[in-house]
């Protein structure tokens, strides 16, 4: 969401998926999780010298981030099945749903179904934009329940709806996160890094919380971007090191297999443009890509 305010689950603030609860709940009982997210858009950054002349610009790759954001988020590769969920996770932010975690609480489920209105006039979930903006800020189902949710899941199978996630997704988490990326002159691995912590964390920080600017300016303390004359794989430990003290700071996140038995496994292979074959574990689970 862009929008800032001052409860610690709103801009900027950490997103927990269902995985992350139940994991903290009961070791780690086989569960499906959702695609966090409801977090800040991030700058608007322009590219820095240095930065990969492709990265996650490339399809292949980005269907590659999406696929190991999936693998944490929801025990699965397959991302594109998302775009139909909705579940109220009991996290504080009302309805969490589709491919990034959009959140009725926060904002950008209504930025979806007015991107999907724009699209698709007269569409059956466009009656549901002023229950959307009025329970901005709350957990409330007030003017949605059944009929929303039962509308939401079947508009996955527009394509229009599909797009106007797509987009909403790139516009507030991932187009950022890889701007940002890039003006610190990573490659495809580095920018995936950046967008994961997005995803999670939000662009910055809310109460309570750790968010993506602050992690990067501990990064920063630590070692120099590759933009600034630095290692690039030193720097992303760095950023990593930054990612994992703010994951153990949630009581949810204490598990930072995401990092330490996936990014961090990449980054000492020297993956750092997301090289396939690769393989990781989350949670315990194996996973690979052998081919883009």
């Amino acid at each position: 969401m862009s929008e800032d305010r001052s409860p610690a689950w709103q801009a900027g603030a950490v997103k927990l998926s269902t995985r992350s609860l139940i994991a903290s709940a009961a070791a780690l009982v086989m569960a499906a999780a959702v695609l966090s997210g409801c977090s800040g858009a991030g700058p608007d950054t322009a590219y820095g010298k240095g930065a990969a002349a492709t990265g996650l610009e490339d399809p292949a790759k980005k269907d590659i981030a999406m696929q190991l954001v999936s693998s944490a988020e929801n025990s699965s590769l397959d991302w594109k099945s998302q775009y139909k969920y909705i579940e109220d996770i009991d996290d504080g932010r009302g309805y969490t749903a589709g491919i990034i975690g959009f959140c009725s609480g926060t904002g950008d489920m209504r930025r979806v179904v007015e991107r999907y209105a724009k699209a698709r006039p007269g569409n059956p979930l466009e009656r549901f934009r002023p229950a959307l903006r009025a329970v901005e800020g709350t957990d409330a189902h007030t003017g949605l329940g059944r009929p929303f949710t039962e509308a939401w899941a079947d508009a996955a199978g527009d394509a229009a709806f599909r797009s106007a996630q797509d987009a909403e997704r790139d516009a507030s988490y991932f187009g950022p996160a890889v701007a940002q990326a890039k003006a610190d002159g990573l490659g495809a691995l580095g920018q995936f890094i950046y967008y994961d912590a997005y995803v999670m964390h939000g662009s910055g920080d809310a109460d309570g919380t750790v968010g993506f600017r602050s992690m990067r300016r501990h990064a920063l303390a630590k070692a120099r971007a590759p933009s600034r004359g630095g290692a690039e794989a030193a720097y992303l430990d760095a950023f990593l090191d930054a990612r994992v003290a703010a994951m153990r700071k949630e009581p949810s996140h204490t598990d930072t297999s995401r990092v330490e038995t996936a990014q961090r496994v990449f980054v000492r292979e020297g993956r750092l443009g997301l090289e396939t074959p690769l393989r990781w574990k989350v949670y315990g689970d194996s996973y690979r890509i052998e081919s883009t």
